[in-house]
């Protein structure tokens, strides 16, 4: 082990440093990062789901800068259509298209992949970034917990309706955007909704993006020359409304050392730019490097467990 992998394996161990804006400060530097090449994404199709605000809004606007066509889905007409409306302004329209769909809603979610496959003709890059930490339990339309319902059942769901279009790219890629958070919690494939455990807002996003990580492992696995890379990252403590919204506490104590929005979304840019055999299909990263999908044995959902939750996840989307 050199001593860049030294260094970076001590943050990762310190977590703070790792996941706080001192980890991509350093690394950055030890591995010498480099931006993506100007028009590096020109003539490339990109979806981001949740793109109106945080990391969402940095990632289609980065997108639209690099030449790519970006589809902006989210659930407020009103804000998909000023993204819209303002990427078009700056690139073009053929540059620009909006969808609305609530990511919870399963005849939403078909209704808008529907639409998308009736106006693209291939569709490279796909950012399931979407999600909302919710102060009381809820329940999604079709009857599921809300928060497993918006980032594990709705965006299957979404990426299985979008297969078709992915599978006319010559280099597709799906990216999650997960949550650190997830590393401190287990999932019981029997009881997604979380119905024989007191309900937590954090606990259960972290739930749900544990969830969406086995899923993108599945998703690798069964998608073995279909030509759909999958990935998984996590952006770190970044600064976004939602952050502030949700975890107010949390953002106060780290607030000098949170990292920037642009810091956050960087291995989305990264793992959307990079030489395709630089991204391995179904791994975690963090900081554009592979990180392990687990930190303590009494989180890991084993092989069994993965395909457990994909039977569950597929019945529940139809």
């Amino acid at each position: 082990m050199d001593h860049q992998d030294l260094i970076d394996a001590a943050l990762e161990l310190a977590i703070v440093p790792s996941f706080s804006a001192i980890g991509p400060r350093v690394r950055s530097t030890l591995w010498a990062w480099e931006d993506p090449a100007p028009r590096a994404l020109a003539g490339r199709t990109a979806l981001v789901t949740g793109a109106t605000g945080g990391l969402g809004r940095v990632i289609a606007t980065t997108f639209a800068d690099l030449g790519a066509r970006v589809l902006v889905v989210g659930r407020d007409p009103g804000k998909v259509e000023a993204l819209r409306r303002e990427l078009a302004e700056a690139h073009g329209d053929d540059h620009a298209a909006g969808f609305v769909a609530d990511m919870s809603s399963l005849a939403s979610v078909a209704a808008a992949a529907a639409a998308i496959r009736a106006s693209e003709t291939a569709l490279d890059i796909v950012v399931d970034n979407a999600g909302a930490i919710n102060p009381e339990r809820t329940t999604s339309a079709d009857g599921f917990e809300s928060t497993m319902a918006l980032m594990a059942i709705g965006p299957f769901a979404f990426v299985r309706g979008l297969m078709p279009l992915l599978e006319h790219s010559a280099d597709a890629r799906v990216i999650a955007v997960t949550s650190g958070g997830m590393y401190a919690q287990s999932l019981d494939v029997g009881d997604l909704d979380g119905d024989t455990i007191d309900y937590n807002g954090p606990r259960f996003y972290a739930r749900a993006k544990r969830a969406q990580v086995a899923l993108i492992r599945e998703w690798a696995r069964r998608s073995r020359g279909s030509g759909v890379t999958f990935a998984a990252m996590h952006p770190g403590w970044a600064r976004t409304p939602g952050l502030s919204a949700s975890l107010p506490g949390f953002e106060r104590v780290m607030g000098p050392i949170l990292r920037t929005p642009a810091d956050g979304a960087d291995t989305v840019i990264w793992l959307a730019t990079t030489a395709r055999p630089n991204v391995e299909s179904g791994r975690l990263y963090l900081d554009r490097r592979v990180r392990p999908y687990d930190r303590v044995p009494w989180t890991r959902l084993d092989a069994a467990a993965r395909r457990a939750l994909w039977n569950e996840v597929a019945r529940r989307a139809g």
